[in-house]
């Protein structure tokens, strides 16, 4: 199917999605929950810039399926203590 002759399509419960959402639980749940939705406080503004940062290259879904592993590397987003970070840190 051509991309421009995507749309909106029926999910696996039978609700109108976009196309790009169906096939993944993962996308779906970010569709359902996220996608288009604004986002509210520094950690989250700055976990989701750093994240679109790190997708360049991959799919979204790559990025959405090691968010955890972002969080943990990335001390929660904690914009304070990532500002603090010495050598270690960022060698690490």
């Amino acid at each position: 199917m051509n991309v421009a002759t995507k749309g909106v399509e029926p999910g696996p419960d039978g609700k109108p999605r976009c196309w790009w959402c169906l096939g993944s639980e993962d996308n779906l749940a970010y569709h359902d929950d996220e996608w288009g939705r604004p986002l509210h406080g520094e950690t989250e503004l700055f976990e989701r810039l750093t994240l679109e940062a790190f997708q360049s290259g991959l799919s979204w879904l790559t990025i959405l399926r090691k968010r955890e592993n972002f969080r943990r590397a990335f001390d929660g987003f904690d914009v304070e203590r990532i500002a603090a970070y010495r050598a270690k840190e960022v060698q690490r």
